[in-house]
């Protein structure tokens, strides 16, 4: 008699964790019976449902439709609904990624009725409170009971948190993908032709950060920086941001070419034929690292220190000057360190969940 399946609810809701899901699911599969649940926090179709079509996620059971809000309202909102879903459904597991509200709203949810929590890419920190992103990852952290992390530094985090019972380092989700989705973009994307555009002969900028997006001087020096260095740079942009530049009157130069928001296989294939990236993404700062492209981190800090100290990847903040002498003259001279595993780290991940043991709670619904 076979083993029967354990039952994990996974909560979704931005670009991130929709490239996570398609590694995770796609082994996921075979061996757990596993449940999306969409919160919506990505709510532009471009955001959120290409991933799912081009990336084959399964297609989710649940869609929250929350849409954007305050950092309050969207959680709440959230938690609420997601708590129906896990007295409904009864899962063995709640499993979330990564640092967005839909992260955090998902692990209290669970924790709260008793619901063992999985974080995947548990650990990191900017060391930075006032990041919204900070806050979530902390939190979540210290609500969960399986952290599979991606690097020896996040386990160190952790481990300075007193956070030891649990944790796996089984090395990076995206690497995992990236493995598998460079070559299919390579194939089957054109947005090169569609954009007219030449392998190594243009930069690719991504900006979406609330640090950067709602601070008007920080947005209008990005621009100022990326203006003056006169190269040829690609810009898909959010909504939201696009509607800061309109909004701040900010100048954006014949040099910057603006374009909507692209499914995942078109960003790779940019992204692995860019000269240079620029970006406040930790997404596209790993992707960069994976793809031996040499990246410009528009923030003062990142979760993953060790693309810095390995020399691929250059902190500018939102200083134009920074900006623009490293677009110009960055150029990395080290040989890239294997930091974030070898591409198993989801077969990692399904042993320790099957082996997972956990005390037998009955799900209750709250009614106080």
């Amino acid at each position: 008699m076979q083993d029967k399946k354990q039952k994990i609810i996974t909560i979704l809701g931005a670009r991130p964790q929709f490239i996570k899901a398609a590694a995770v699911s796609a082994v996921f599969k075979n061996s757990v019976n596993e449940i999306l649940v969409h919160t919506g926090q990505h709510y532009d179709s471009n955001m959120s449902e290409v991933f799912f079509e081009e990336l084959d996620i399964p297609k989710p059971k649940y869609h929250l439709n929350v849409g954007s809000g305050s950092h309050g309202a969207m959680t709440g909102a959230m938690l609420t609904a997601i708590e129906a879903i896990l007295v409904e459904e009864k899962p063995d597991f709640v499993l979330v990624y990564g640092d967005t509200n839909s992260t955090l709203a998902g692990a209290l949810a669970a924790s709260k009725l008793l619901i063992p929590v999985i974080h995947v890419e548990a650990g990191l920190r900017s060391f930075n409170k006032v990041m919204p992103e900070e806050q979530n990852r902390i939190l979540t952290d210290h609500v969960s009971e399986l952290l599979f992390v991606p690097t020896q530094t996040a386990v160190d985090n952790l481990k300075n948190e007193g956070i030891t019972k649990g944790v796996h380092l089984v090395g990076d989700v995206m690497y995992d993908g990236i493995l598998h989705f460079a070559k299919i973009a390579q194939e089957k994307s054109t947005i090169l032709r569609d954009l007219n555009l030449e392998e190594k002969q243009f930069m690719l900028c991504t900006i979406h950060r609330a640090e950067n997006t709602n601070d008007i001087q920080r947005l209008k020096a990005i621009f100022a920086g990326l203006n003056d260095s006169g190269q040829k740079i690609v810009l898909p942009l959010h909504p939201r941001t696009l509607k800061y530049v309109k909004e701040y009157g900010i100048e954006v130069s014949e040099n910057i070419s603006i374009i909507e928001p692209i499914g995942y296989l078109d960003m790779v294939r940019l992204e692995a034929s860019a000269k240079k990236i620029l970006t406040d993404s930790g997404g596209v700062q790993k992707e960069a690292f994976f793809l031996g492209i040499p990246c410009i981190t528009l923030r003062d800090e990142t979760e993953w220190v060790e693309t810095i100290e390995n020399g691929w990847n250059r902190l500018v903040g939102a200083d134009s000057a920074k900006i623009q002498e490293a677009v110009l003259n960055f150029n990395p001279t080290e040989n890239r360190i294997d930091y974030f595993g070898n591409g198993t780290s989801v077969e990692q991940m399904v042993q320790v969940i099957k082996s997972f043991q956990k005390k037998t709670i009955e799900i209750i619904r709250v009614t106080s």
